[in-house]
């Protein structure tokens, strides 16, 4: 009887002990498998961003504004989650990404098929191109890319304006300048102001945010010269389940008006697709 016992005991054991494994696998199949589960359950979206007007910067007070900041906290609101922004390096965004330091990249974020390729990616929000920005003084010496053939040109590592000159499909003309990579976008502005470079390629929602006003009046764009014309969306980790969970909210701004006036109080309007 007592062996009887010790065994009813010991089958016991076991037995919870493959209640307790099946739980743990379910628990982390759902923390790695569903990434929208994984980030409703910690209650907040962690959104990795670079600070450019007009999407995300910091005003005189001192607050985190733009359209790309107003446009996460409404997604987020309609989706009962805390949007919590994150500076990242902008070359190392996928990686931040994979290593769960955020859970999307929300920037005005240029698809391509690269990053098509490595990411679950929104529906596209915003049609933006490529500008090249100069010094005004230098307004009758730069006036095409053929001019630009062998300037000293900046751009942010990883951008859209860096495979504009150094990337397969690369502008022939700009392939021939000296290329320097910077950090941010800002930075490759502020090359060009002290002449450090010659010339920057960036996105035209930064440029007409900032150029030709300010700490940068001195500076302009290229007229009549578009680059890499392109489209913006957010950035996920592969096969996430939260892209579409944001498609859905988005989709309620764009029906309810709400995205078309944050892209009016922005000046970007005429960009948003949904307007198009």
């Amino acid at each position: 009887m007592k062996q009887m016992k010790k065994l009813l005991a010991l089958l016991l054991s076991f037995g919870m002990l493959f209640v307790l494994a099946a739980c743990s696998s379910t628990d982390n199949s759902a923390a790695e498998g569903d990434d929208w589960s994984y980030i409703e359950g910690n209650g907040t979206l962690k959104i990795g961003i670079t600070y450019f007007e007009p999407m995300n910067y910091i005003d005189d007070s001192g607050e985190l504004v733009g359209f790309e900041t107003e446009f996460a906290e409404a997604v987020c609101e309609k989706l009962g989650v805390t949007p919590e922004f994150v500076e990242i390096n902008w070359d190392s965004k996928v990686m931040e990404l994979e290593a769960k330091t955020i859970d999307c990249i929300w920037n005005g974020m240029t698809i391509t098929p690269e990053l098509e390729e490595a990411l679950t990616i929104s529906d596209p929000y915003i049609r933006n191109y490529q500008v090249v920005v100069i010094r005004t003084a230098d307004a009758d010496k730069y006036k095409t890319t053929a001019d630009l053939a062998g300037a000293r040109i900046d751009a942010e590592a990883g951008s859209a304006g860096e495979s504009t000159i150094i990337g397969e499909n690369a502008d022939e003309y700009l392939a021939q300048a000296e290329y320097t990579s910077v950090t941010r976008q800002v930075d490759a502005l502020l090359e060009v102001k002290t002449g450090a470079a010659d010339a920057c390629v960036l996105d035209f929602v930064l440029a007409g945010a900032t150029v030709g006003q300010g700490d940068y009046s001195d500076l302009m764009v290229i007229p009549d010269l578009q680059l890499s014309v392109e489209e913006y969306g957010i950035g996920f980790r592969k096969d996430s389940t939260a892209a579409e969970k944001v498609d859905e909210a988005m989709q309620q701004l764009v029906s309810d008006g709400t995205l078309s006036s944050l892209a009016e109080k922005y000046d970007l309007g005429e960009l948003l697709i949904a307007n198009q």
